[in-house]
């Protein structure tokens, strides 16, 4: 089986030519129903879809914190529990089946995924890593704004 591609640029040029492109989240719900989605590319995603919060809130509430479909060619990729704790590599393994899961019975051929838990969460890329290497093959892209 072949690994993921590790590739820089901008995550939404992506999106735009049709890769589906993996959210990272949280757990945290607000008093309206929203997902949290404070920074990074879930603030990113939250700005360019208005109800984006809002489904993810609804399936967070029904279902608990998983990989869900989106629409949009989009994907949520929990990594924390809410913004206000660090990013762990548990949530980040159980994210990966998930969405290897998911691409396999959606039949996806191309999704792109940030570093997860990577930048504002602070984790090493070298630990994280090797968690997706584990799981993801040749559909997956890890996409990265600096240099691979």
């Amino acid at each position: 089986m072949q690994k993921p591609h590790l590739i820089s640029g901008d995550l939404w040029e992506h999106h735009r030519n049709g890769a589906i492109v993996a959210v990272t989240t949280g757990g945290l719900l607000l008093k309206d129903g929203r997902c949290s989605m404070p920074s990074g590319c879930a603030r990113q995603a939250a700005d360019r879809f208005p109800s984006l919060p809002y489904t993810l809130g609804d399936q967070i509430r029904n279902f608990g914190m998983h990989v869900f479909d989106l629409g949009q060619h989009i994907v949520s990729f929990p990594v924390e529990n809410s913004p206000f704790e660090n990013p762990e590599l548990r949530i980040i393994d159980q994210s990966c089946r998930e969405l290897v899961e998911l691409a396999n019975y959606k039949q996806w051929q191309e999704i792109i995924v940030p570093r997860p838990g990577c930048g504002r969460g602070g984790l090493d890329w070298q630990e994280v890593e090797p968690v997706l290497r584990h799981y993801f093959d040749d559909r997956f892209y890890i996409i990265t704004h600096g240099e691979n």
